[in-house]
């Protein structure tokens, strides 16, 4: 699978640990196309029918009785507000330290120099949205991604250290802006891909951060296949492009200089990839996380010239490896990465090695760590460590005086000791099929009889990982034990496990969540009776299907984001997707074929099999699962008596990035839990006794 930014991410990047929802197609905004507008028309009659008449309740008012009912404990604020201080970032030069704090409630830039007093100095001024991803340019500027107005739209913006003015460099209505390479060697200068000339097609410019000049370095035309990425050599030459031939076979393409016309030197099956990460040294081969050959993915060195692979770097029998990362100042690979049940790091380098040990040493076992930032002399690192009882904390390790300094809590409002442990489980399919999950239990409570909450992830082309997530460290502080199935189609365990998932929506992927059920109940860990079913996006879309297919199994669920109707799905693709159509259909199905099939696992086409209360969650302003989804669905059950809550937020997009949204939607989440399958009294009591079986 290569890594088109637009449909399905393959990562080369370390997850984030703290917690973040998935996606149902990360990648580029989604424009409204025509279907979706004919359904705002047909679809109208929602607010209209959820208006108070008489005594009736508005949405609102429903809502916020839910909220009033949530249980108590630790505060939902104490999840979801802002952290104080994240995501610590070097200069360069090592001269300075950034980080994003809170300021009028959204997360701006910070900055303070670390070799003379200096107080810190804030340096955006965003109060709408939050400042995205965020980048040292070089040792006198910044860059961020922000979108203004939330509809996935990013734009690249710039501040100077000293003057603090800010630029936007992509003043571009509905465009989007991606960042292909910071270009290290030339400080002045970075890659970055807009569609600013086709809104389906991202094209790679060279931008000048102090002009704001833009030079196009190549065009995007051919929509039949079309490029979807480029690599940058360590000379900040593009010698690298993947395209995309009639939406289901991936090309690899290959120059030696940027004088020579773009060649392809290899093309595969969409579920085959060979992802380069970066050129090697002498920017003649590539490293590249690889499953060419193999089901499950390795790191190796690829020679592109002569389309072969040199050699395998690290591989695993189990999972995939698919992160590596290097020294630039010493020229040398240092670790390869991969996800089993926990991540896990194996060192290339014994100088990174001993590095990370000394670090360990002194920070203790109890701690998983990871390097978030490095000065290009590799003399000040800065390191992130995490639980999966604790958002973890930062900390600023000099080299040069052997001393670690802790920088902030991620969340110091978090007590360790009163959150949950997420333990790894694995249970088989009723197909054979060997499953992996976590199972995340109450503290103090025995594994019996409990109250569960089924928490299938996004994607579908993601997978759950180990660590702390704020959704179920919330639902375990209630009192559910939380199941979370890395199902069938889930990424990470080898080719033909994602594949196995493929027209298996509502199918195969829906049945595992079910057998995951099943193994609780047998466990003796799961009470029959009080099983309900959450999830966001893809994950929304499998508790309104589990509502639907097996209406017997759930007590209540909860659908965040999630989609209704695979057909009104498939036939809605933005343009942005239009050139991934086939691969989208591989996966959701073919109206041509497979109608049957996608007609049966439509929950919004089945409203009458919906017997149980619902809460759905919608942003107004999503761009990937249009908001007529959850609003057809919320007046088809409204109008057949349904009990059913809807919380639509007007100013969020697919995710709700405001922290207030967020603690709205969970404080109605957990009232609403608790209305409809309580956690007695006598469960709350503390014990020792018992483990997992």
């Amino acid at each position: 699978m290569l890594s088109f930014r637009g449909i399905f991410v393959h990562s080369l990047k370390l997850q984030d640990i703290s917690f973040t929802v998935q996606h149902l197609f990360p990648g580029h905004p989604r424009p409204i196309s025509s279907v979706v507008s004919l359904w705002l028309m047909l679809g109208l009659g929602l607010l209209a029918s959820c208006r108070p008449t008489g005594t009736e309740q508005s949405p609102q008012e429903r809502v916020n009785e839910l909220a009033a009912e949530d249980p108590g404990g630790i505060p939902v604020e104490v999840f979801f507000s802002n952290p104080e201080q994240t995501d610590f970032k070097l200069s360069p030069d090592g001269r300075y330290l950034s980080w994003l704090a809170p300021w009028q409630d959204r997360m701006n830039l910070f900055v303070r120099s670390l070799d003379s007093v200096m107080e810190p100095l804030r340096l955006t001024a965003e109060s709408q949205t939050d400042v995205g991803r965020y980048f040292w340019a070089n040792n006198d500027r910044l860059v961020y991604l922000h979108d203004p107005g939330g509809k996935e739209q990013y734009r690249l913006f710039t501040v100077d250290l000293h003057s603090r003015e800010v630029r936007d460099l992509t003043p571009f209505e509905g465009v989007s802006v991606e960042i292909i390479d910071v270009l290290p060697a030339f400080p002045e200068e970075m890659i970055i891909s807009m569609n600013r000339n086709n809104p389906r097609l991202f094209e790679p410019y060279r931008l000048h951060l102090e002009t704001g000049e833009l030079r196009q370095l190549a065009e995007n035309r051919n929509v039949r296949e079309p490029f979807t990425w480029w690599v940058a050599d360590h000379e900040g030459k593009l010698r690298v492009a993947f395209s995309v031939t009639d939406g289901i076979r991936t090309n690899v393409l290959y120059r030696a200089t940027e004088d020579e016309p773009f060649r392809k030197v290899l093309t595969t099956d969409w579920t085959e990839y060979m992802e380069p990460a970066f050129f090697d040294f002498d920017n003649a081969s590539v490293y590249a996380s690889s499953n060419l050959g193999r089901d499950k993915a390795a790191i190796v060195r690829y020679d592109l010239e002569n389309n072969r692979e040199l050699e395998v770097i690290y591989e695993h029998p189990e999972v995939d490896v698919y992160d590596v990362g290097y020294s630039r100042n010493r020229r040398k690979l240092t670790w390869a990465g991969y996800a089993h049940d926990k991540w896990q790091m194996v060192w290339l380098d014994s100088a990174a090695a001993r590095f990370m040990q000394r670090v360990e040493r002194e920070l203790g076992p109890d701690v998983e760590l990871k390097v978030s930032s490095i000065d290009d002399f590799e003399r000040r690192f800065v390191l992130r460590t995490y639980s999966d009882r604790h958002l973890g904390s930062w900390y600023l390790f000099d080299y040069d005086t052997d001393k670690l300094t802790k920088l902030a809590d991620v969340n110091n409002r978090i007590n360790p000791e009163e959150m949950a442990e997420m333990r790894p489980i694995q249970f088989k399919a009723r197909d054979g099929m060997l499953l992996h999950g976590y199972l995340t239990l109450p503290p103090g409570r025995l594994p019996k009889n409990l109250p569960v909450v089924v928490n299938p992830h996004g994607g579908p082309r993601t997978r759950n990982y180990w660590g702390f997530n704020s959704e179920v460290q919330l639902l375990a502080n209630r009192g559910y034990a939380v199941l979370q199935v890395n199902y069938r189609g889930s990424t990470g365990y080898g080719r033909a496990f994602a594949n196995a998932g493929f027209g298996q929506w509502g199918g195969g992927i829906q049945d595992d969540l079910t057998d995951g059920v099943d193994w609780l109940i047998e466990q003796g860990i799961a009470d029959p009776d009080r099983i309900g079913i959450y999830g966001f996006s893809f994950g929304g879309y499998c508790a309104l299907a589990g509502l639907s297919l097996t209406p017997d199994r759930y007590a209540c669920g909860a659908s965040y984001g999630g989609l209704t109707d695979l057909f009104a799905y498939v036939d809605s693709l933005p343009p942005i997707w239009e050139p991934y159509r086939a691969m989208i259909m591989t996966m959701v199905g073919d109206p041509s074929r497979d109608s049957l099939r996608m007609d049966a696992t439509s929950p919004g086409r089945h409203l009458n099999q919906i017997h149980t209360p619902l809460l759905v969650a919608h942003g107004a302003k999503d761009s990937r699962v249009h908001v007529q989804h959850a609003r057809n669905l919320v007046e088809g059950l409204h109008r057949q008596g349904n009990d059913v809550y809807y919380l639509e937020m007007p100013d969020e997009g697919h995710q709700f990035m405001r922290e207030e949204s967020r603690q709205e939607f969970y404080r109605a989440l957990a009232g609403f839990l608790h209305r409809y399958m309580p956690v007695y009294e006598e469960e709350l009591e503390v014990t020792t006794a018992g483990e997992l079986r």
